[in-house]
């Protein structure tokens, strides 16, 4: 079994959505070890964003991440990080296949309503961000 941290993102969050996400989450066959409601600081951002640093979209992605409140969660499964990367689609919405998250519910290519690890040492580091070990079941 794998796991992978997935994130539900302010603009969904916003919307109202998350429990929408999750239900497409689970019907795909991820299961929720972990899961919590936070509203990240400019700080907490820029770190776990910190591969992006040089990227000329950095402080934008800081300010919309701390805009509003994330679901954090811990999915677990066989291929975890790409079921639900597959799950999610293409980080364009314009470039997604239908019936993925991004397709149905992101805004706009900053606005993509979730995020996902993409690699299991993405992943494990990741997860270690949001979650302590007594966090997950």
């Amino acid at each position: 079994m794998e796991r992978t941290l997935a994130l539900i993102k302010p603009d969904a969050v916003l919307r109202n959505l998350q429990g929408e996400i999750i239900d497409m989450m689970q019907k795909n066959g991820l299961k929720i070890v972990a899961m919590k409601m936070l509203q990240l600081s400019p700080k907490q951002a820029a770190h776990f964003y910190l591969v992006h640093k040089e990227q000329p979209f950095y402080q934008n992605l800081i300010t919309y991440m701390c805009s509003a409140p994330v679901v954090a969660l811990v999915l677990e499964s066989t291929n975890a990080v790409s079921a639900y990367r597959t799950l999610m689609g293409e980080t364009n919405p314009e470039n997604a296949k239908p019936h993925t998250i991004r397709k149905k519910y992101a805004l706009s290519l900053r606005e993509n309503s979730v995020h996902g690890s993409d690699s299991l040492q993405s992943a494990e580091q990741e997860i270690s961000y949001f979650f302590s070990a007594f966090d997950i079941i």
